[in-house]
């Protein structure tokens, strides 16, 4: 049945929050113009004048008319590296080609030359994590300088670095999910095995180049000096070294040919939603910023949120009326349906035990789950240590960690300590984790972290100067707490796959779950493509 909202639109709370509200939407959207401004003005015009389009250009010609593009993680390496490495120079993300769900991973040469930093192959990793996942083609748009070089040891030796990347075109290749390029520009040293790991490659005459040593290295290595065109060119790799398959004349064609390639790819067509079942909610999802605000000592009833989240505003809450701080809910999201566990304060025993048998029924019923993460931790105190708050907690933990259905994940608010944990934070590996622009994310809160701290260090201070040494490690702690949680801070070392809206998170959710139904009808099986 359909739960009456008891928000006020017009209440004087109301109204604060959603200006309080606004101000952080201002700041997201200041921040995301950043990413996708590239390298800047200057470089983006030598970029064209050389004939080359800019990468979203590119990706909006690969995608069908009208496809939704899910961007992940548009934000990484925000705060860093002096702000010079926008997006990290990397646009990752899902759209439609021909009507199959991909995952692009394309090079932005406007910023460092398409170069890898340590944010650029975690990004590039993070999208083909999510590519397996849920068994996307891969396609490739490349126009990669390789590692920055400044940066070398945390792009080169470990696991998780460049090397990865190749590992990962190699694994998914071989177990049916294609992998497809298009070059634009140079490919050098390990950017030239993007390329020459997929299973077919485009190459466009006249900016595309691939050479595991540029002109530079093979004159310092060989005393060879040879051009770029002659050692690496598109019309050498097509015709005489056979690692590119087409030569392309121009980007667009380019990007017509590799349409035309994931035509013939034979992937299940894309399944409509079921019918009349995705209802918009009775409530307005703009309304969200409203009720959750900015403060994060401002308590709000979850439910409220969800009445703006799910199809019709129906839900089927579980144990209504035991645990209230974890509200847990059947409904569907845009015709499908979804198990929502979310925060309505600290989590006791009574509530992690009523999540773990919530999973449990999901998972019986083969039914996603997702987590909204608003939540300082679980109880402590000697009630809550007596009651077994370790060995309830820790069957929260245990359900969401084995769970068998795909879990999403949505930082809606606060995410703090072993809460964090026991609702599915990144470190559970959730199918998808975004934050909204109010979120918090740390061991603690900045004030208990001081508060915990200078209690630490009262013990061994003495002397005139210990107030004044207390003073100086709280104000050095909450600076530090408020700086790392700041949901800026997360968003630009990927701990989310982004940075999204309360009113876009119905949408985005949507169309996560629609990418977990269908992944189940590609079947895994053994097709690797060796290269010639």
């Amino acid at each position: 049945m359909t739960t009456l909202s008891k928000v006020d639109p017009g209440s004087i709370r109301f109204l604060r929050n959603a200006q309080h509200y606004a101000t952080l939407l201002a700041t997201l959207h200041e921040r995301m113009a950043w990413a996708v401004g590239g390298g800047g003005e200057k470089l983006m015009q030598r970029h064209i004048e050389r004939g080359k389009l800019p990468v979203r250009e590119r990706i909006d010609l690969l995608l069908d008319v009208g496809s939704p593009f899910l961007e992940i993680a548009p934000l990484a390496a925000w705060g860093m590296y002096n702000n010079e490495v926008p997006a990290a120079g990397v646009v990752a993300g899902i759209g439609l080609v021909e009507g199959v769900h991909c995952m692009i991973i394309a090079n932005d040469a406007t910023v460092k030359g398409g170069s890898f930093f340590r944010e650029t192959v975690r990004k590039h990793v993070r999208a083909q994590e999510i590519a397996a996942q849920n068994r996307l083609p891969c396609l490739y748009l490349v126009d990669c300088g390789g590692a920055y070089l400044p940066e070398q040891d945390q792009v080169f030796p470990d696991w998780g670095h460049f090397g990865t990347t190749f590992y990962n075109q190699c694994r998914m290749s071989a177990e049916g999910l294609p992998q497809l390029s298009a070059v634009f520009g140079g490919c050098t040293a390990g950017g030239a095995y993007i390329p020459a790991l997929s299973d077919e490659a485009i190459i466009v005459q006249g900016t595309g180049r691939i050479h595991l040593g540029g002109p530079p290295i093979v004159k310092a290595a060989i005393n060879e000096i040879v051009d770029g065109e002659a050692l690496g060119g598109a019309a050498m790799h097509t015709r005489v070294s056979g690692v590119t398959d087409y030569l392309a004349t121009d980007e667009r064609q380019a990007l017509a040919k590799l349409r035309q390639i994931v035509r013939h790819l034979n992937m299940p067509p894309l399944q409509p939603l079921p019918a009349g079942r995705a209802l918009p909610p009775r409530f307005d999802p703009a309304e969200i910023a409203g009720i959750v605000g900015g403060d994060m000592k401002q308590p709000y009833d979850v439910r409220e949120v969800l009445l703006r989240l799910v199809d019709d505003s129906e839900m089927q809450e579980f144990k209504p009326e035991y645990g209230s701080t974890l509200v847990c809910a059947s409904a569907h999201i845009h015709g499908l349906p979804v198990g929502i566990l979310a925060n309505n304060g600290v989590l006791f025993s009574e509530s992690s035990m009523k999540g773990a048998h919530f999973i449990e029924l999901c998972n019986q019923r083969n039914i996603p789950l997702l987590f909204l993460q608003n939540i300082t931790g679980f109880m402590v105190g000697t009630e809550a240590e007596r009651g077994g708050i370790a060995k309830h907690s820790a069957k929260l933990v245990y359900a969401m960690s084995t769970a068998r259905v795909p879990r999403l994940t949505v930082l809606i608010g606060g995410s703090y300590g072993a809460g964090n944990y026991g609702m599915c934070g990144r470190g559970f590996a959730p199918h998808f984790l975004f934050s909204w622009p109010n979120s918090r994310i740390a061991t603690m809160s900045p004030e208990v972290a001081t508060t915990v701290l200078t209690e630490l260090r009262k013990s061994s201070l003495k002397g005139d100067s210990a107030d004044d040494q207390l003073a100086a490690l709280a104000q050095e702690t909450t600076e530090q707490f408020t700086r790392q949680s700041d949901p800026y801070y997360a968003t630009a070392r990927l701990w989310d796959d982004g940075i999204i809206e309360p009113e876009q998170t119905r949408d985005v959710l949507g169309l996560c779950l629609q990418l977990l139904a269908q992944s189940n009808a590609r079947a895994a099986g053994p097709s690797p493509v060796f290269r010639m």
